[in-house]
This record gives C-alpha cells, structure tokens and sequence, in this order.
C-alpha cells in the first residue's frame, strides 16, 4: 500500500512538473514573440521617423535654396530696373537737351517738306511744346510759308515738353519725334544691352 502511494505521489509530482514546465516553455516562447512584435514595431516606427525627418529636412533645405535663389534674383530684377530706369532718364533728358532751338528749325520745315510731297498740306499738323512754337513761330512761318498757305497747322501741345510730333489732322497717321518716344527708342536698344552686361557680371563672380 505505501509503494503504491509513492507510486502515486511521483507520478502526480512528475506530471505537474511536466506540465508546469510545458506552461513556463509556452509563458517563455510567447513572451518573446512579443517581445519581438515590439522590437520590429519599435524598428519600424524608428525607420519611418527617420525618413520622415529626412524628408523633411530635405524639403527645408530646398525651400531654403529656393528662397535664397529668389531673393539674389529679385535683387538683381530690382537692380537691373533701376539701372534701366536711370538710363532710360538720361536718354530721355540728353535727347531732350539735343532738340535745341537750332535743330527743331531746321529738322521740322525739312519733315514737313518730305510729308508734304506726298500728301495734301491742308491734313497736316505739326505740333510741338508752347515753349518751341513761341521761340520759332516766325522762322516757321518763313520757311513753312507755302505749305501753311496751304493749311498746314503749327500748334503747342500740352503733352509735349521737347520735339515735336507730325501728322493728320484727323490723326489717322502721325510720326511721333518727341523726346519721349525717341528715347523710348534708345532706351529699348539699351535696355537688353544693360542686361547682358549684368548678365557677364554675375557670371564672373565666385
């Protein structure tokens, strides 16, 4: 009786210390999927935040270029125009300073000539600032006598501060000779002339 109670009591000891130690095994191997899971989440999360961050100082060092890029080409444009804007003044004021008195007289009776040989003196009219057409009123009426007989028109034109503009009565046609517009014209030759010497400029620096 007591061998088979010994008996009972091993098998019961060994039985439990099998299936404890079966349960501490599955415990253990479950623990360390786990832990696994969180290691590779861990990884994972750790990785994206990294190309997360790459990204985005990626993307700031871009904006950071392009802004620099912008700002050293609006400082150029703003330079450039105020260059063109100096220029194109004193175009404008030299060839202001060019139709002196001695050059209107001459240059509009011979303009005047060459439109009148093609075209019916009575249409035309010459207009120029009130300042010129007081100090050459009677040259022109000396030397334009035939054509004004005719019914050409000398007037002043509020608008016009130098040179002087030839057309129709109607306005249908008219050569613009103002200060102005002649040195629009200038201005539009020097203008990309100006902007290609920036251009070698810039590109000479280190």
């Amino acid at each position: 009786m007591d061998v088979q109670l010994q008996e009972l009591i091993d098998k019961i000891k060994k039985n439990g210390v099998a299936a404890a130690e079966s349960s501490a095994a599955e415990i253990i191997a479950d623990a360390e999927k786990r832990a696994a899971a969180i290691i590779s989440e861990a990884e994972r999360k750790a990785e994206e935040a990294e190309k997360k961050a790459k990204a985005e100082a990626e993307r700031l060092e871009k904006a950071s270029i392009d802004a620099i890029k912008q700002a050293g080409r609006n400082s150029i444009l703003s330079f450039r125009d105020g260059i063109n804007a100096e220029l194109s003044a004193i175009v404008e004021a030299e060839t202001a300073k060019a139709y002196d008195a001695d050059m209107l007289k001459t240059l509009i009776p011979d303009v005047v000539k060459a439109w009148t040989s093609n075209a019916d003196a009575s249409s035309v009219a010459v207009l120029l600032s009130e300042k010129d057409l007081d100090a050459l009123s009677k040259n022109f009426a000396s030397a334009l006598k035939a054509e004004i007989d005719k019914g050409l028109e000398i007037k002043s034109d509020a608008a016009l501060d130098a040179g002087f503009r030839i057309g129709t009565k109607d306005g249908a046609a008219y050569y613009d000779f103002s200060a102005e517009s002649v040195a629009a014209l200038f201005s539009a030759y020097l203008n990309p002339k100006t902007a290609q010497i920036m251009k070698d400029a810039a590109g000479g620096i280190n």
